[in-house]
């Protein structure tokens, strides 16, 4: 969860691409807020994206070096405008994470327990939220850069102006379509986590019904909405 501010950014670039025809930007200043641009206006055309990903994780060891990447988690993931969002996690063990908005649910079914939380606790704050809710701007949020405007794809590299969870995120973007191919993460730390993504869809207009979630019969509901006290706690599923 650590990053997820960040992984979403780049999952709603990545399914907001622009599809437009080439600018004829050439390697100069202009060319990272030109790519961005692009990216911004068609994202404010689209309400909602499903899609595949592949996320993996290079893990700095203390003292320099990088220790051995961790296995590639997998799944599908759904958004939908404004602040909806499903987060299927399939390999390497299956896992949830649904909001509809107002509050979320992290449900683990090996270990046959989900945790409730209210959105106002800010577990999903920073610029993706703003960005699921219709009210980015990712200019106004990042200093962005491009690494080599000459390249295909270009490398933006976006560090955000406000204190976030994570230092810098990097965009590996088709300049003649604004589509994005990759993201990584660095966290605070140096660690690195890259997303990778097929199958994107936009404006397919999902069922509501995939932003809420009953915990199944005998599931252990942990409800961290309320304070500790008599209506509280640990409760089972219906």
């Amino acid at each position: 969860m650590k990053a997820l501010d960040a992984i979403l950014l780049a999952l709603l670039f990545a399914g907001f691409a622009a599809a437009s025809s080439a600018d004829g930007l050439e390697p100069d200043v202009s060319c990272a807020a030109g790519v961005a641009r692009k990216v911004q206006a068609h994202y404010e055309t689209v309400t909602d994206l499903s899609a595949r990903f592949v996320q993996t994780r290079e893990a700095v060891i203390f003292g320099g070096g990088t220790a051995a990447p961790e296995p590639a988690r997998q799944g599908t993931v759904v958004l939908s405008k404004p602040g909806r969002m499903r987060w299927s996690y399939e390999t390497p063990e299956p896992s949830l994470m649904i909001t509809d908005g107002e509050v979320v649910w992290m449900y683990d079914p090996l270990l046959e327990e989900a945790q409730r939380l209210s959105d106002a606790g800010g577990l999903l704050s920073g610029a993706a939220v703003q960005f699921l809710m219709g009210q980015g701007d990712l200019l106004a949020s990042f200093t962005v850069s491009a690494r080599d405007c000459a390249a295909r794809p270009v490398r933006l590299d976006l560090v955000p102006k406000q204190d976030a969870s994570y230092e810098r995120l990097a965009l590996a973007v088709d300049p003649e379509t604004g589509r994005v191919h990759s993201s990584a993460v660095t966290d605070l730390f140096g660690n690195r986590t890259t997303v990778t993504f097929e199958d994107v869809r936009v404006n397919v207009h999902p069922d509501a019904g995939l932003f809420r979630f009953t915990p199944p019969p005998g599931v252990s509901v942990i409800d961290l909405t309320t304070e500790p006290g008599p209506q509280g706690g640990v409760t089972e599923g219906p």
